[in-house]
């Protein structure tokens, strides 16, 4: 189902709690919503459809990629970018890693380990300041 974004920062402020498999609807909602505002939107947070669940979805390369529970294990190549979100106005300033490794379980909830560069890469950490609560 498509959900509105959420755009309260008080709300998005909040740290996301682990998600459980009773939580696998939010994926769907989350891929239903970021399939329809593809145009002007990569990667998204549950947060950002009001649940404050770690539970992110990302476009890698043309296929939606979801990840529950997914931490950051390792970081390198540190630079400073300007990035938009689709809950907030304007765009800000903001420090990134071109690669890092992610350990998370997929839909399955089977626990996996990946290293992404790039692009990929920062859309996944803005999706994991997400459900830190960081509001960049």
């Amino acid at each position: 189902m498509i959900k509105p974004i959420v755009c309260d920062v008080i709300f998005l402020a909040q740290k996301s709690v682990p998600a459980t498999q009773d939580d696998l609807s939010v994926a769907d909602d989350l891929r239903d919503t970021l399939t329809a505002n593809a145009e002007r939107c990569v990667g998204m947070a549950a947060n950002m459809i009001g649940v404050s669940k770690r539970i992110i979805i990302f476009d890698d390369d043309g296929e939606y990629v979801v990840m529950f529970n997914p931490e950051l294990v390792k970081v390198s190549a540190p630079f400073e970018t300007e990035e938009g979100c689709l809950s907030l106005d304007g765009v800000r300033k903001t420090k990134r890693y071109k690669s890092i490794k992610v350990k998370y379980q997929n839909e399955a909830f089977q626990n996996r380990l990946k290293t992404y560069t790039g692009w990929t890469a920062q859309i996944i950490q803005h999706e994991l300041d997400h459900l830190e609560g960081i509001i960049i």
